[in-house]
């Protein structure tokens, strides 16, 4: 075997073991609440509603109809029942004049839920959280930016959007997570009223293994990718 092929084939062990380590850490953390509680961090930390928002932000995730996207619009049409006197302002990408386009989708999905035509404008350009906030900086005029405004987006991308507006000008930055809600239903069951194959082992009354375990998972990837994304932003000097 050449030097090369020795070195290679040390390189692909070294990470085949670096791997598979960092696979065990976080199947392991996936039994434990540290994932959910770190996820939950980066949705309320430092971004408590104070004050009463004059300004909502829907920063739309992947348009409507999707699960992120009807999610932030039913929280951002309950915030806007809550404080009808509130401009809500719709951050998406997309064509103004295009009836079927992402921003009159969210636009004609808030009015189904009681908003008014009136109460919404658009921020239809950025392409990022960083474009958006400039975007909307540049959108209100100056002194609004001392206003109360909040934002509303998925529970993991509070915490940047926040710093990100902060960054813009905004000095009273608020979030309002949009956390999905789990069935009030208990769903354990008795295997054995279901019939089928008795040599499996019973898992109708194990939540953490059905749920809590893979939710977990879920949480770590969506936590180490967002504190990537922090990083990023902090290196750009955009947070």
């Amino acid at each position: 075997m050449s030097k090369k092929r020795r070195i290679i084939g040390n390189l692909v062990r070294i990470f085949v073991l670096i791997s598979g380590s960092i696979f065990i850490v976080l199947c392991v953390l996936a039994l434990t609440t540290l994932p959910f509680r770190a996820y939950y961090s980066l949705a309320t930390t430092g971004s408590r509603i104070e004050n009463s928002p004059e300004i909502i932000v829907m920063l739309a995730g992947a348009g409507i109809p999707s699960e992120n996207g009807l999610i932030r619009a039913y929280f951002t049409a309950r915030l806007a029942a809550e404080y009808p006197d509130a401009q809500v302002i719709i951050a998406v990408p997309g064509i103004l004049s295009d009836s079927l386009g992402d921003p009159r989708r969210i636009a004609a999905e808030l009015a189904m839920r009681g908003l008014k035509q009136q109460q919404m404008l658009f921020a239809n350009t950025g392409k990022n959280t960083r474009g958006q906030a400039l975007e909307i900086s540049n959108l209100l005029s100056p002194d609004k930016h001392t206003r109360p405004i909040t934002i509303v987006t998925s529970p993991e991308h509070i915490k940047r959007a926040v710093l990100c507006f902060r960054k813009c000008g905004f000095t009273d930055v608020s979030g309002f997570p949009a956390f999905e809600t789990s069935l009030e239903t208990n769903l354990s069951f008795d295997d054995h009223d279901l019939k089928g194959n008795k040599m499996v082992p019973p898992i109708g009354s194990n939540l953490q293994i059905r749920y809590q375990f893979w939710n977990h998972l879920k949480y770590e990837v969506i936590v180490v990718r967002e504190y990537l994304a922090i990083v990023y932003y902090k290196l750009r000097g955009w947070v």
